[in-house]
């Protein structure tokens, strides 16, 4: 019963924002660990960001200053604020949960179909 589904994607130009969110049904956001991933043409899937139970969160060295992942408990939403977007950020984001405290593991349980995101120098 636990659905996923993102949505906020576009073509932005490098150096502009973009917000996904992620709206859940069937789970309660912050309960286990939530996360962004995302994956482009030719490379492996890379985790971008998480936040667990507790509201601690990680993020990927890359993406480290300049995204920002949070909990929004009233609308049951996860989202992931993007600034300075580069065009290597290009590729489709995902979310993702994992029944799992205090810890992410990065072996999710639960995956969005995913959102697009173009960047363009």
């Amino acid at each position: 019963q636990v659905q996923l589904v993102e949505s906020g994607g576009g073509s932005v130009q490098a150096g502009g924002s973009l917000r996904l969110s992620c709206t859940a049904s069937g789970y309660r956001v912050g309960t286990y660990c939530m996360a962004w991933f995302r994956q482009s043409p030719g490379k492996d899937r890379e985790g971008v960001a998480s936040v667990n139970n507790y509201g601690n969160t990680n993020y990927a060295d890359s993406v480290k200053g300049r995204f920002t992942i949070s909990l929004g408990i009233a609308k049951n939403t996860l989202y992931l604020q993007m600034n300075n977007l580069k065009p290597e950020d290009t590729a489709m984001y995902y979310c993702a949960a994992e029944r799992r405290i205090a810890v992410c593991s990065g072996n999710p349980n639960y995956w969005g179909k995913g959102t697009q995101v173009t960047v363009s120098s």
